[in-house]
């Protein structure tokens, strides 16, 4: 559904993005992750039409995003920094929304309102809080039943109560109507919940892209004693940390689990415990081999 491919962006002189290359199955939701400075709005906004690309390519259902209204209007994008015109509630939002978006659902609108119900649909819109604000753009979104979300920071401002109403809204559209979405987001706990592939941004370039079961299943966190001294493990290829506390080595592996346990056997330790890694884990071992400035963490 989405495509991109060898994007590069220069910014006056700044290179934005290096050869950036993602790719978004149709009906999944895609969570796009990396650190500050990474590339990720810049990658999004070419994806949803504003950027034109300098090099590469970048398609939505095959055909070129950039200055094509018919592909944009599958497209609905809420962006980190929200706009609305001056002086508009979101009763005016809605009429302008419906003269864009030709699926554009009023019954579905009227519908949804039960669940922002802190919303005045007649107050203007930049009088609201940020997050009551972020709250009106996902109702708009929705309503629009388009068939691309492209969503960058959409829980940032939203309290606990809402953060989960607005996900359980996102994932049932995605169940009901096949939506495709891509979501970028720093709070990796909560992209673990929801998203079934991931892609991470590092200096302009999407480094790893693979399915959220794929990532888990070649990451293993493994803890393991031995009598007496630890042996050496540098046998075991792929360590991407290693740390001991008392007798306790903690190993963080890339490989299959079969595998990396073989080998770890081979060592004959007292015993061997597997821990599910966190999405939020990978991400910093994964960077770890980037030049991310990876620190020492505790494990």
């Amino acid at each position: 559904m989405i495509k991109a491919e060898h994007v590069l962006k220069d910014f006056e002189g700044f290179l934005a993005l290096k050869g950036a290359s993602i790719h978004v199955s149709k009906g999944s939701i895609y969570g796009l992750v990396g650190p500050n400075g990474s590339g990720k709005t810049t990658i999004i906004r070419h994806l949803a039409g504003i950027y034109r690309e300098d090099a590469g390519c970048v398609l939505v259902a095959g055909e070129p995003v950039y200055e094509n209204s018919l592909v944009k209007e599958r497209i609905a994008y809420i962006p980190d920094d929200i706009f609305y015109f001056n002086q508009a509630n979101t009763l005016d939002m809605r009429n302008f929304y419906r003269g864009i978006y030709k699926n554009f659902d009023n019954i579905l609108f009227n519908k949804l309102a039960e669940y922002f119900p802190k919303i005045d649909v007649k107050r203007n819109i930049r009088s609201l809080s940020k997050g009551m604000q972020k709250q009106v753009a996902f109702w708009l979104a929705i309503s629009c039943k388009p068939d691309i979300l492209i969503l960058d920071e959409p829980v940032d401002g939203l309290d606990p109560v809402m953060r989960k109403q607005i996900w359980s809204l996102l994932m049932k559209d995605v169940a009901d109507r096949g939506t495709t979405v891509l979501v970028s987001s720093h709070n990796l706990r909560e992209l673990e919940d929801v998203c079934d592939h991931v892609g991470i941004m590092c200096d302009g370039r999407v480094i790893l892209e693979r399915s959220l079961e794929e990532l888990q299943d070649n990451t293993i966190k493994i803890q393991v004693a031995f009598e007496g001294l630890t042996p050496n493990y540098s046998s075991i290829p792929e360590i991407l940390h290693a740390s001991q506390s008392g007798r306790v080595l903690t190993l963080i592996v890339k490989g299959k689990q079969t595998d990396v346990l073989k080998q770890v056997e081979a060592l004959n330790p007292l015993f061997i415990d597997t821990l599910p890694l966190t999405l939020e884990e990978i991400f910093i071992y994964e960077l770890g081999g980037e030049n991310y400035g990876l620190k020492e963490i505790l494990l």
